[in-house]
């Protein structure tokens, strides 16, 4: 019974040298990702001198090592009194990406919840191509359509107007991906009891259809609201006109003597991303399961 005994023991003390390391490196991996939004939330809140003396060799003229201060030693609330009273172009900015945002997502839902129906639950043979070919067009990054994108814009004369960010967003191909994988797990004999009872498509549709795939309609929500809020590229190439920014524009062109200034639009930037992923979380770890992207 003793050499069980003293196996039962060494099992249970691996189990908890185990247990340590994963808390271990859980830890080193929530400090590496959260050290940063620390970092910037306490920056935001530094007077102008204190931001001098810990940054000035990186936003001025001094030489030597960044000085990284865990409190600020006198908190002030100066840089987003600035931000908020005396720079209205922000607030352009900021309303831009909320315009944008919206209509982006809006499109998604209005036009790919039909098509994702479509791939998930039409019986044909084309539907494999078609929707190999959305497969494809997910993969490629921005850059490799920027100048088809930027070539039917123009032809279009939305050049420098607000649906030259929005349309081709709205038309995007991941939300359909993911929304289609969620409508393949209804089952199909579901849908036939429905027919069965005289119940049309738009019908089966609008009662089964969305209401069982609202985790994944929700989930593409919150993944689109995180990638256009932040979105940089599109903005930056189609439109010329400053007053058609976003605010993700607004950050990059404030100058070396307003990094209080920035600082605090980077949190006010922060916030409405951090809330949205809060409060969509379950859906999002929902719609990345389903959609076979977990790793």
């Amino acid at each position: 019974m003793r050499p069980v005994a003293a196996k039962n023991v060494e099992r249970r003390i691996k189990m908890k040298r185990i247990k340590v390391i994963k808390f271990l490196a859980a830890a080193v991996v929530i400090f590496i990702v959260a050290a940063p939004v620390y970092m910037l939330v306490c920056s935001s809140v530094m007077a102008e001198d204190e931001l001098a003396l810990c940054y000035g060799s990186v936003i001025g003229d001094k030489e030597g090592l960044v000085k990284v201060s865990l409190l600020p030693a006198y908190p002030t609330i100066h840089w987003f009194k600035t931000l908020f009273l005396d720079t209205p172009e922000f607030f352009v900015m900021f309303w831009n990406s909320c315009l944008y945002t919206a209509g982006i997502l809006t499109g998604q839902v209005l036009a790919g919840t039909p098509a994702a129906w479509a791939f998930a639950k039409w019986k044909s043979k084309k539907k494999k191509v078609l929707f190999g070919i959305y497969i494809v067009l997910m993969v490629m990054p921005f850059q490799v359509l920027m100048v088809s994108e930027y070539l039917v814009l123009h032809k279009l004369s939305l050049l420098d107007t607000p649906w030259a960010v929005i349309l081709p967003g709205a038309f995007a191909t991941l939300p359909i991906f993911i929304m289609a994988r969620f409508f393949q797990t209804i089952p199909d004999s579901l849908l036939e009891a429905a027919r069965i009872d005289g119940a049309s498509e738009l019908t089966i549709f609008l009662k089964i259809g969305i209401p069982l795939g609202k985790a994944g309609i929700l989930s593409i929500i919150v993944i689109g609201f995180i990638e256009y809020w932040n979105a940089i590229e599109a903005p930056l190439t189609f439109l010329t006109n400053k007053a058609l920014w976003t605010l993700s524009l607004y950050i990059p062109k404030i100058n070396q003597q307003q990094a209080g200034n920035a600082l605090a639009a980077s949190v006010v930037m922060l916030k409405p991303a951090v809330l949205v992923f809060l409060a969509g979380r379950d859906y999002l770890e929902e719609g990345i399961a389903q959609s076979g992207l977990k790793g």
